[in-house]
């Protein structure tokens, strides 16, 4: 009857077309170390736990009538966080140091309709991060076939038979990134030479709006004469006064690019990976803050995890909402550990972390 209950529930949440919050940023440190980061925000459970896909495993798109579309075998083996059960990253990188991240991408994303002659180049969305991950290792090398295969408008069951409408951030150890956004006419991509992505508008939308804050600055506003009259500003952090506050994409994105482009260069790569954290917390959503009701069904959005990917020593970092414990996967370890085989980890680690008295 709980699982009846919640997969009407996940049906319900899932017939409005709901938006996910997820934002992504980028750091990169004095001794050229690359880090990803982002948020995963979702009106319901993923069940997310960290996939091993080695090296030489055969894999297969899924098709909107259950069928097989395109089948390949890695190239290179990925690790990343996924989503109820399934051998599927959202979010990951590969032993190469290319990272892809999935962010919802509501109501702008247009997938292509399957035909006798494309099958066997199609797959599902949310299946286009594995075969990005299996097969390429730059950026270069991605763009040019990123759009030789087609995203098909599967559903899928575990959220009650609803077709994920995605986006994808893609990113090397050299720093370099696109976002490629399922549009119509097929896909485009874009050049992200700030790293920075959250969800509907399109990118190129969020990259103009940019415009709309350029007066934002970390530094303290100056006193101004006005008629006689002199004018101070009310303290530190004046210089980003009009910065969007709200959860909103295009306030988030303005946002993460204003944190992460007035962040302290670090020095190295976990002075990099607990910056980005910390950045992070600006985007973390507790559960009540933003709300949904469907039906007379209220549903509360929240950040399930955060990650971080080290593109150049290939470690994997993330915390849940339950858990703030930082915790990493090594990605060579894990493939080597995996034995050829697709294996996952655990992410949840099934308490909530401790208080712990000082001075006692």
């Amino acid at each position: 009857m709980r699982t009846l209950s919640l997969i009407v529930a996940i049906a319900i949440l899932c017939l409005s077309q709901p938006v996910s919050a997820c934002t992504g940023i980028r750091l990169i440190a004095n001794d050229g170390t690359v880090v990803a980061a982002r948020t995963m925000e979702l009106g319901l459970d993923l069940k997310s736990q960290v996939v091993v896909i080695p090296a030489g495993t055969e894999l297969t798109g899924t098709l909107p009538n259950g069928a097989k579309g395109i089948r390949y075998t890695t190239k290179y083996g990925f690790i990343g966080a996924n989503a109820f059960d399934q051998p599927v990253v959202v979010d990951g990188m590969n032993d190469q140091g290319l990272y892809v991240g999935e962010f919802f991408f509501t109501p702008e994303a247009r997938y292509m309709d399957v035909t006798p002659q494309n099958a066997s180049r199609a797959m599902a969305g949310y299946e286009y991060s594995n075969w990005i991950l299996a097969n390429f290792a730059t950026i270069a090398d991605l763009k040019a076939a990123y759009n030789s295969v087609v995203l098909a408008p599967t559903p899928r069951a575990e959220m009650g038979g609803m077709t994920p409408p995605l986006h994808f951030r893609v990113m090397d150890r050299t720093g370099a990134t696109v976002v490629i956004e399922p549009l119509p006419g097929g896909l485009r991509i874009y050049d992200d030479s700030l790293g920075v992505i959250t969800n509907t508008p399109a990118f190129d939308w969020h990259m103009t709006n940019l415009g709309n804050y350029v007066g934002l600055t970390p530094y303290l506003r100056p006193s101004v004469d006005i008629g006689g009259y002199t004018v101070n500003s009310l303290g530190q952090g004046s210089g980003f006064f009009g910065l969007p506050g709200d959860v909103s994409s295009p306030s988030r994105f303005v946002r993460a690019v204003a944190y992460q482009q007035t962040a302290i260069q670090p020095d190295s790569a976990d002075d990099a990976v607990l910056q980005i954290f910390h950045i992070l917390n600006n985007f973390d959503i507790p559960i009540g803050s933003v709300r949904q009701t469907i039906h007379g069904k209220e549903f509360d959005e929240f950040t399930s995890w955060t990650s971080a990917e080290d593109l150049k020593n290939l470690m994997f970092y993330f915390r849940t909402y339950h858990d703030q414990t930082l915790r990493s996967v090594d990605v060579r370890k894990a493939l080597a550990a995996a034995g050829g085989k697709i294996t996952s980890l655990p992410m949840e680690s099934g308490r909530t972390t401790p208080i712990v008295p000082v001075g006692s």
